[in-house]
């Protein structure tokens, strides 16, 4: 029995490959670590979207951004640190995790910072030159 996807309209053509990356997406998802997406509205300005994820624990070089065509991965790898160390209750745990976003066409990353324990990553979508295009019609006997 195949699946059939919200993509799958006879209206919607050339879509496959979203609907792959919306797969994948869907598939990595888990809870940690937790983060918003906000949407940053300025008159005059283009759409903005900040992504902030809560990175307790980790610094700036255990995390990485990579861009890569359409979607935007943060990971986080931090090196387990138990050497000489003895805990009575251990509750913070070294942890690595990877967020996979699909960013849509135009969208750019403007950068990253890390602040008091949350990474907040900055895109905008300039807004596209709309044109509209006439197709002609030919008519054959």
């Amino acid at each position: 029995m195949s699946r059939m996807s919200s993509l799958s309209s006879p209206f919607l053509l050339g879509f496959d490959e979203v609907e792959r990356a919306l797969d994948r997406v869907a598939k990595s998802a888990e809870g940690y670590p937790p983060y918003n997406v906000e949407r940053i509205e300025a008159a005059g300005e283009p759409l903005r979207l900040r992504i902030t994820l809560a990175v307790a624990g980790f610094t700036a070089e255990q995390l990485e951004v990579v861009l890569d065509e359409k979607e935007l991965t943060i990971r986080g790898r931090q090196v387990e640190d138990g050497q000489g160390r003895v805990f009575l209750h251990r509750g913070i745990a070294a942890r690595q995790f990877q967020r996979t976003f699909v960013l849509a066409e135009g969208m750019n990353v403007l950068g990253a910072e890390l602040k008091n324990g949350l990474l907040s990553v900055d895109l905008v979508r300039p807004e596209p030159a709309r044109h509209a295009k006439r197709i002609d019609i030919v008519s054959r006997p």
